[in-house]
């Protein structure tokens, strides 16, 4: 067993499904400045391997680049590629230097690289190098019973992980829950494992996560010696895992008809799942979700607000501080500046509004769409649930919107605005978590007033947008094209990916934002925890999983989506039905990196980005007609789509192309 600790992943280059020529994942740094020896000898050795193994989780976190991969830090070799998130291939928003659409370009199959990049596979066998290592130590008695079955379960949370991280990309895939060293007798044959089916992948991905349950603590189990529950693997979290992975097979189930595909991997079932299997994965995504329902572990974060004010600061604060009993697993970081080698995460630097930056070269480039913000209810509360578009014109036209980037003044006059005094007014009703995930023009931020201006209409009806300028009002003062000289987080160098510092769409990322703690302008130097499954998902998992398949308590279902509004200060109850559940889950978990893969599993992906959908913004304008300048808002289409134009996902893009198919002899997926 030594011999496999130190050469981890070294026989694993003769397994022929990792064969892509290149001898770079062949590294592991992390475990290989401890002898083997040592890691081998003791339980503190053996949880420093069980502690790698949690790094290379595929967690789409803070330090996860959706062309490149997890766990990655510094520059790298993508550029631009660092302030890419998976919202921005959503309708929820767009980097403010433009983005395509995706995600794509990363082999999580048999990828990796020297940065300690890895790959479903490297991991995997990593796992079953663990398994072997803890079952020798028990035998050795360097471990007892106890300290093995948590160790056991641990490895099995974290395969789980690694299979839905390969399920949901690659459907069907090899199933190795063994270690293969003993399977080579100079015969490459045995080595050759072929794909399983999508279902039985599924499957084994929920039995992974029973083998988890079995095993591991509860909180109030947890000794001083164990760390923080919150970022290491509980019965909930396991749990919490196999209701997500459980309600993502279900969908694939019940909706993969509205996507077709062809070919051998379809023929023999190693992508989609028949119809018949929808009830099954319902009732698991039921079962798990309820299991933690019930515990007495965990709590929605401030469930009963006095106000919506408070209800939006509650809402903010759950993932600043990440200190609720409403975090279920999470991981946490070092602050980069102060202990090197890039022990944090940059969110700070890169998406604080240009107003209060930390003095790093690059922000503001996270621009929530307008497409969400109108997607929020007011507080009329009437039990219908329905959204409120932030209204902008007199004759009630919210669905007009400007299809060029360079409107003309006839058109600009053509437009019944709305005139407003202050350019929060629009905003003042909204949901509120709203204000607690989304700057919005005239929020506060750090104590500064956010401007989102993008324009000026002079007093002769002259539009001046997206370019810097001045105008002299009927009161005699110069107005600014983007706002005061002293200050402003909006439009400004729209066309230029080196000074798109500044929104595109008129509004900011608030969520995960430190508001309270200064931020270094060094790199990696944020530390806010990124919350990887929390209550309310499985408040959300249970309802769509209900209503979706009849199933369940339909009465608690509905308690559930109406207990998240409530503890956003709304007062009414809405019916439950798939669309409030979909729009609750828009609302509540938007830039968690949920709506994506709810798009993809649910096969609505390529419906929405079909070629003519575009992504919309909310252009700030100051009216220099009226003898008091007013605010009005211009919709638009999102700079970026106008000039790069309207994106399709293609429907074999659902798959990703499992790589070296001509050696490793697998299926390829339809269509790569």
């Amino acid at each position: 067993m030594k011999q496999n600790i130190k050469n981890i992943i070294v026989f694993f280059a003769s397994i022929l499904l990792l064969v892509n020529g290149c001898n770079s994942f062949l590294e592991v740094e992390s475990l290989t400045k401890v002898s083997s020896d040592l890691l081998l000898s003791s339980e503190k050795g053996l949880k420093t391997l069980l502690a790698d193994l949690y790094n290379g989780i595929p967690m789409e976190d803070f330090n996860y680049r959706p062309a490149d991969g997890f766990n990655l830090r510094g520059w790298g070799t993508t550029g631009l590629g660092v302030t890419i998130r998976t919202s921005m291939f959503t309708d929820e928003s767009t980097a403010s230097q433009g983005n395509g659409l995706g995600p794509g370009g990363y082999n999580y199959f048999a990828g990796g690289d020297a940065n300690g990049n890895s790959n479903g596979y490297r991991l995997n066998r990593d796992v079953s190098i663990f398994l072997k290592s803890i079952e020798k130590a028990k035998t050795d008695g360097i471990i007892d019973e106890a300290a093995y079955n948590r160790l056991w379960s641990e490895a099995h949370f974290i395969r789980a992980y690694v299979y839905f991280g390969l399920a949901k990309r690659y459907g069907g895939v090899p199933l190795i829950d063994w270690l293969q060293d003993d399977d080579y007798k100079g015969d490459p044959e045995p080595l050759f494992v072929p794909r399983n089916t999508e279902v039985d992948t599924w499957k084994f991905i929920l039995a992974e996560c029973d083998k988890a349950i079995q095993n591991l603590p509860v909180p109030g189990d947890f000794a001083s010696t164990d760390g923080d529950p919150r970022y290491r693997a509980t019965k909930w979290a396991a749990y919490a895992l196999k209701s997500r992975a459980a309600l993502f097979a279900a969908s694939l189930a019940k909706y993969g008809d509205r996507a077709s595909f062809s070919g051998d991997a379809v023929n023999q079932k190693l992508v989609g799942i028949d119809k018949s299997e929808a009830a099954f994965f319902y009732n698991e995504c039921l079962t798990a979700s309820k299991a933690i329902i019930d515990c007495n572990d965990h709590a929605l974060y401030m469930p009963n607000p006095a106000n919506a004010a408070e209800a939006a600061k509650n809402y903010q604060n759950l993932f600043e501080k990440t200190v609720s009993n409403e975090v279920i697993f999470a991981r946490a970081y070092l602050d980069g500046s102060v202990v090197g080698n890039y022990q944090g995460h940059d969110w700070d630097n890169y998406y604080a509004p240009a107003q209060v930056p930390t003095g790093f070269h690059k922000m503001g480039r996270f621009s929530p769409l307008l497409d969400l913000v109108d997607l929020y209810e007011d507080y009329t509360d009437n039990g219908t649930g329905k959204s409120a578009t932030i209204v902008t014109r007199t004759d009630g036209v919210e669905d007009d919107y400007v299809g060029t980037n360079q409107p003309t003044d006839a058109q600009i006059a053509a437009i019944p605005f709305v005139k407003y005094d202050d350019p929060y007014e629009p905003f003042k009703n909204k949901d509120a978590r709203l204000n607690g995930s989304i700057i919005v023009p005239g929020g506060v931020f750090r104590g500064v007033a956010i401007v989102f201006q993008g324009g000026l209409i002079t007093q002769d009806g002259t539009l001046m947008i997206y370019k810097d300028g001045n105008a002299i009002g009927h009161d005699g003062i110069t107005y600014r094209t983007y706002g005061p000289d002293t200050g402003f987080s909006g439009f400004f160098g729209i066309n230029s990916s080196d000074d798109a510092n500044y929104s595109s769409t008129g509004f900011s990322v608030r969520k995960y934002l430190s508001e309270e703690k200064a931020v270094s302008n060094r790199e990696e130097s944020s530390t806010i925890s990124w919350i990887d499954f929390r209550l309310a998902e499985i408040y959300l998992n249970y309802a769509e999983a209900a209503v979706e398949s009849g199933s369940g308590d339909q009465t608690l279902a509905a308690k559930l989506i109406n207990d998240l509004r409530k503890r956003a200060a709304h007062k009414d109850n809405i019916p439950l039905t798939i669309d409030n559940v979909q729009k609750e889950r828009r609302i509540e978990l938007a830039f968690e990196g949920f709506r994506i893969w709810d798009q993809i599993r649910r096969r609505e992906y390529h419906s929405l980005f079909d070629g003519n959908y575009r992504k919309h913004a909310l252009v700030q304008l100051l009216d220099l007609r009226e003898p008091t300048p007013k605010y009005v808002f211009l919709r638009i289409f999102e700079f970026h789509n106008i000039t790069g134009g309207a994106s399709r996902f293609q429907v074999n893009d659902y798959y990703n192309a499992i790589p070296g198919t001509d050696v490793n002899r697998l299926i390829q997926n339809p269509g790569k």
